[in-house]
């Protein structure tokens, strides 16, 4: 058998029969991270609160015969995450991962930032995933094998001038994984993040010509495909022994 088709069947079987939730899965690496998950034959959950481009990635990934579920959820909702979590155990009975995805960017210097902008940006970053643990940890707990992934950024490790709530809400959840991994051990979860470098995706649209370009050793951004890999690696029982770690992806950015 050729490599290619047999790396091919390990991939089409690696996580079947798993059931998984993706915040923020709509657009962008979230609705790459649900493909990829789908194709290595879990049942998706993709959660967003855009609810059109959550509509049209199921319509895309069903005809592919792909298991993919959207449903609506603000992540810095307690109530809004006990409905989706209810949905879960109402047609599973349990969970087998969790990917906390979602996340937003805010770019102001210091001096500039307002409460405002600051305030959200925690509460979607670090306090939805937080959320998120808190109401998957039931479903999560019936899982024979259940993991967290948590989304990070290469500016939960460095700092990166303008990005000061950015930078602090995914050091916060870098923190967060850490302790995680540790209170969860006990129930054999694993909590790890994933530490993308620069990705090509809708969100970082407004950032300055090349972003991090010009200090990625690799001279690109990565393709959400490739964050994705590292995610799915994550949740498999490939990386069964892997927990409380920061799986850097970013084309060599924090080794300069």
């Amino acid at each position: 058998m050729p490599a290619s088709t047999a790396r091919s069947d390990v991939r089409a079987h690696r996580l079947e029969g798993q059931v998984v939730l993706v915040t923020g899965g709509a657009r962008g690496q979230g609705a790459s991270h649900a493909h990829r998950l789908a194709e290595e034959g879990a049942t998706v959950w993709a959660c967003d609160v855009r609810d059109d481009e959550g509509a049209a990635l199921v319509s895309r990934l069903e005809a592919e015969g792909l298991d993919v579920r959207y449903r609506h959820l603000d992540v810095t909702d307690s109530a809004a995450w006990a409905s989706v979590t209810a949905e879960v155990e109402a047609a599973h009975g349990r969970l087998d991962a969790l990917v906390n995805n979602a996340g937003i960017v805010h770019v102001t210097p210091i001096e500039d930032e307002q409460r405002a902008a600051w305030d959200a940006t925690l509460a979607v970053n670090v306090t939805g995933a937080l959320l998120g643990v808190q109401a998957c940890l039931p479903l999560l707990r019936s899982s024979e094998a259940g993991s967290v992934v948590n989304v990070a950024s290469i500016f939960g490790v460095v700092g990166a001038p303008g990005y000061a709530a950015y930078c602090a809400s995914k050091g916060a959840l870098v923190a967060l994984t850490k302790v995680a991994a540790l209170e969860l051990a006990a129930d054999g979860i694993r909590v790890n993040a994933v530490v993308p470098g620069g990705v090509t995706t809708p969100m970082n649209e407004q950032e300055r010509e090349g972003g991090v370009i010009p200090d990625t050793p690799l001279r690109r951004r990565a393709h959400v495909s490739e964050i994705s890999a590292a995610v799915a690696f994550l949740v498999s029982g490939d990386a069964s022994f892997v927990t409380g770690t920061e799986l850097v992806v970013d084309g060599g950015y924090l080794s300069r």
